[in-house]
């Protein structure tokens, strides 16, 4: 009885692995959870006491649950029934890819890493590369919104960073949730935005069973009251100008009001601008149909040379940020008022409707786009051709355009309310960057720099040569 039993390392440690996944599974992550839940819940309790947009309970459902809602959807399942019948391809391989895109779009919002994480991260990078301005908050506007409505924050795409920007400036009011295009759907960040609330789309997908789950999540999150933010050009501007609307998700979260029973779904313009738009080289470089591929590798040796160089300029002291970030919101466009004043009698008039709503709301936001230094000198270089100029007949143009401006109701940020002041810091921008060079008392534009300063005047130009169709 007292006998030494011997077994081989590699199963002793086999049992203890065991054993502590036992612990570890019966004990340790049951109280982490309830640990975890404890704080988020509490996170919640605490900011839904200051914000204007409650968080919903849609958004705290967990997302398994709502993973099998949105596939056991009525609609997505009369959508398998009758792809299966058309295409002869069995209902279960139908209903595994609605469970795929299920996962793909649901996503797994976390207050406590929104709030307390994403929010003060946004707001350290957002404060780190620019000066952010908030420039016309539309607080009276906002104060009339329906509480229990479905609010969706309309913009135009400039950069990257407007996600980061937005959602750092709304962080006072409410939890945006934003439809996000595959480019992020990349091991870890991908998990990090499922965590903020966003829903990842495939804006140029033609699987209509894909577009029908997608069509449903859309119609659940408005209908249950899901604060959103959408980019109705689809994707970044890539020559500075406001893009025409795209109106899918417009058109879902129309259905949803028809028959869904959402109360109300209330956009909110809201228009955003840069003195420098980070990825702007890489956008303009697009539009030239003979450039020359660039490779993975050299778009990583790019990005790290310029986080490096501006390292560099950071220890020396010689760094500055890329000028402002400006954003305005506008006054809230009622979707409800607007079917009650258009005719949806049938298919075609109410597709009509939709598209007018989609250029009235892009028209809205490039009403309350901010006017800034870059844009104003931009444009002025843009308008004389590149010839050379002084900097008094330089700020002589500036002033008049700025005039012309304010004439049509645009919205100027003006520094400091200082108009000299946001001159000289709009033209040092440009010289920095070498856009201009100053030369004999004189500024001309760069060598080959005439496209950039045309993207950065495209971003102000909609208010010389309006979008086409009723405002």
């Amino acid at each position: 009885m007292s006998e030494t039993i011997s077994i081989p390392l590699w199963l002793a440690v086999l049992v203890l692995l065991l054993a502590a996944w036992a612990v570890l599974d019966r004990f340790l992550l049951p109280g982490a959870r309830w640990f975890l839940r404890r704080r988020v819940t509490r996170v919640v309790d605490e900011i839904n006491t200051r914000l204007d947009l409650k968080i919903q309970s849609f958004k705290l459902t967990r997302r398994e649950v709502l993973i099998d809602r949105l596939s056991y959807d009525a609609e997505v399942m009369d959508a398998v029934a009758a792809q299966s019948a058309a295409d002869g391809i069995p209902r279960e391989v139908l209903m595994a890819r609605v469970a795929r895109y299920a996962h793909e779009i649901v996503p797994a919002f976390n207050a406590y890493v929104y709030f307390r994480v994403g929010a003060w991260a946004a707001r350290r990078l957002a404060e780190w590369l620019y000066r952010v301005r908030l420039g016309d908050a539309s607080d009276e506007g906002l104060a009339a919104v329906d509480p229990e409505a479905s609010v969706v924050f309309v913009m135009n795409h400039r950069s990257n960073m407007d996600y980061v920007l937005v959602a750092y400036l709304a962080a006072s009011r409410t939890a945006l949730s934003y439809a996000v295009g595959e480019w992020a759907r990349i091991w870890p960040l991908q998990t990090l935005i499922r965590s903020l609330g966003a829903y990842f789309v495939r804006r140029e997908s033609g699987d209509q069973l894909y577009r029908r789950v997608l069509e449903r999540y859309v119609a659940m999150a408005t209908a249950a009251g899901v604060v959103q933010a959408v980019y109705p050009e689809g994707g970044l501007s890539r020559d500075g100008h406001l893009r025409p609307p795209r109106l899918g998700l417009l058109n879902y979260m129309l259905k949803a009001l028809e028959s869904d029973g959402a109360k109300d779904v209330v956009f909110i313009p809201v228009g955003i601008n840069y003195d420098r738009v980070l990825e702007d080289r890489s956008l303009v470089r697009s539009l030239d149909p003979e450039a020359e591929r660039r490779s993975t590798g050299f778009a990583l040796k790019k990005t790290f040379g310029f986080i490096g160089h501006n390292l560099a300029l950071m220890i020396r002291g010689r760094w500055f940020r890329f000028g402002y970030a400006c954003v305005n919101f506008g006054a809230p466009v009622s979707a409800r008022a607007w079917i009650e004043e258009n005719d949806v009698s049938d298919e075609a008039a109410r597709q009509k409707s939709v598209d007018a709503l989609g250029r009235h709301l892009m028209h809205s936001v490039g009403r309350v786009v901010p006017v800034l230094p870059v844009s104003l000198i931009a444009t002025v270089f843009a308008r004389r051709g590149g010839e050379p100029i002084s900097e008094l007949d330089l700020k002589v143009a500036a002033h008049a355009l700025q005039t012309e401006l304010e004439e049509k109701k645009a919205r100027i940020y003006v520094p400091h309310a200082d108009t000299d002041y946001a001159l000289s810091v709009g033209l040092r921008m440009l010289t920095l960057r070498h856009l201009i060079i100053e030369k004999d008392g004189l500024f001309t534009v760069g060598l080959d720099e005439m496209p950039m300063l045309q993207y950065y005047a495209n971003a102000i130009a909609h208010y010389f040569e309006p979008l086409e169709g009723p405002e």
